[in-house]
């Protein structure tokens, strides 16, 4: 049986200053592959090249990556600040429709980091530019300097809802998780549930409320050591059978089934 097409959103990115790439994260890729047990296919994300209804029939299910560039807040109704960072508004200008067909359409996809802020955003809900800069958070962000091993550490806990859906998929209702990010959710975008928090508060784990198919997104990176992590595995196993189901079938697979992947 043909594996599913996972499309991975790509980020635009300079090599040596002057060439210009779409490029995706190696272990994007490998937990694609070897996690979900799908084809991973790196989208480049402008609508220059790609459309989201062409999008929507090529690829099976989406995973909304990581990526330094920030959605811009004019997408949720806020001035620019240089707290807000760098932006890719032809990235903005793919994933924020492509996530509001996907809820449409019951197609899956998972997002994580700036994926999950960008779920946020799609649905409504507005951005924090910089949580280590609100009164008792932490700071999220990413080491500056350290291995790959060193900045992916795992760092902070995140709490589920109590039979909840993560809590659910992952068998605890508290698990560790790494933290590489700098922004987070302000307001909860319409349908947007809250299912983890880090313990400063952060929201950390969301779903869309009564979406036909698969919407986890969670605000750490999961991609890291999927295959061998207790987190990840089952993050990244439970979007694969969503992906499979759609093209097997063509239809979704209902949140409830998360319960039983």
């Amino acid at each position: 049986m043909a594996r599913p097409i996972v499309g991975i959103i790509g980020n635009h990115q300079l090599v040596g200053d002057s060439y210009q790439v779409h490029a995706g994260g190696v272990m994007n890729s490998e937990a694609v592959a070897e996690v979900s047990d799908a084809i991973p296919l790196v989208v480049p994300a402008d609508p220059r090249l790609v459309s989201v209804e062409e999008l929507l029939e090529t690829c099976d299910g989406f995973l909304l990556t990581g990526g330094r560039p920030n959605v811009h807040p004019e997408e949720y109704g806020e001035d620019a600040t240089p707290a807000h960072g760098d932006f890719d508004r032809c990235r903005d200008a793919i994933t924020l429709p492509l996530v509001r067909a996907c809820v449409e359409r019951g197609q899956p996809f998972f997002g994580v980091c700036r994926g999950f802020q960008e779920v946020n955003v799609a649905m409504g809900g507005t951005l924090y530019p910089e949580i280590r800069d609100l009164p008792g958070r932490m700071n999220h962000r990413m080491p500056p300097d350290g291995t790959i091993e060193e900045k992916f550490a795992l760092r902070h806990k995140v709490s589920f809802t109590a039979g909840g859906v993560f809590h659910a998929l992952m068998g605890a209702p508290e698990v560790m998780t790494n933290t590489l990010h700098g922004q987070g959710i302000k307001q909860p975008g319409a349908r947007i549930v809250i299912d983890g928090y880090a313990p400063d508060g952060t929201p950390e784990a969301i779903y869309v409320k009564d979406a036909a198919g698969f919407t986890l997104s969670v605000q750490w990176h999961p991609e890291y050591r999927a295959a061998t992590d207790p987190v990840s595995q089952p993050l990244f196993a439970a979007f694969g059978e969503a992906a499979r189901a759609w093209a097997n079938a063509k239809r979704p697979m209902p949140m409830r089934a998360l319960q039983e992947v």
